[in-house]
């Protein structure tokens, strides 16, 4: 019932800020695909090899009781980094992640643990800000963001998602346009205007993905809390049988003690 009420706050979230998050990444993609891309550091794309540094960001829960939740994501950031023929670090978010990750030696960019007590746009920007430094100052030559995406209160997709540099051809709209045609005005300049749009769209992807993640979350306990509490009602149910069996079976013997007793004298 905790987990329930949480989840409709979250889902009210979700999908209040996922329209703007898509709308977004479709307005971006239209004036990203036709400009060139050293026209910002966050657009620049560099060659993967085995010198090149990927950073993973796993976003994760505080707590557990929410079944294969963490173990799914847990699973596809590792095999990510197994498959991976270039360095990787990991960005950790919740307290899984970092425990997981933590013990089993990978190197670790940075944590944040903690936040989904109190969930806020500060702390999309706190780690989109992570992420943008790592990525502009050479030590990640890729940010990949692997997160649960909520569906529905019974199902959960694994998602694994380019942070940066930020994908343009992958994008619809993204098409180079034909010689001589012209789609966009730049007031006062395309740099001031990149300047401004890439940074917030890189926090509010890291957003969307914690706001997702959340929801999953709470979907995933009252999920698993409701399976809990059949099992353990059948599991009563059964011991409760086998104990009335075991009582009646006592029961009888002593009769039959009894019984035999009186009948000997």
């Amino acid at each position: 019932m905790v987990a329930a009420s949480k989840l409709r706050r979250a889902q009210e979230k979700i999908t209040s800020a996922r329209p703007y998050a898509v709308q977004m990444q479709h307005v971006l993609a239209g004036l990203a695909g036709r400009v060139d891309e050293s026209i910002h550091p966050l657009l620049a794309a560099r060659e993967t090899g085995p010198d090149s540094r990927t950073l993973i960001i796993v976003v994760t829960s505080d707590k557990g009781l929410c079944g294969s939740f963490n173990t799914n994501l847990n699973k596809a950031a590792s095999q990510l980094a197994v498959k991976s023929s270039a360095p990787v670090v990991f960005g950790l978010v919740g307290r899984k992640g970092r425990d997981y990750f933590g013990r089993r030696g990978f190197k670790v960019e940075f944590e944040q643990v903690g936040i989904f007590q109190k969930l806020a746009f500060s702390n999309a920007q706190t780690i989109a800000t992570l992420a943008m430094d790592a990525f502009t100052s050479g030590r990640a030559d890729r940010v990949l963001l692997v997160y649960n995406e909520f569906k529905s209160v019974m199902s959960q997709k694994v998602v694994v998602d380019q942070l940066l540099p930020i994908a343009r051809a992958d994008m619809p709209g993204s098409e180079p346009l034909d010689d001589g045609q012209v789609e966009y005005l730049y007031e006062p300049s395309a740099q001031e205007i990149f300047n401004q749009l890439l940074p917030r769209y890189v926090e509010v992807q890291v957003y969307r993905a914690l706001l997702d993640s959340n929801a999953a979350f709470y979907a995933a306990q009252m999920t698993a809390m409701d399976t809990a509490t059949r099992n353990s009602a059948d599991m009563i149910a059964s011991l409760t049988l086998y104990m009335n069996k075991v009582r009646q079976a006592a029961i009888t013997r002593e009769i039959i003690e009894v019984v035999s007793g009186a009948q000997a004298l």
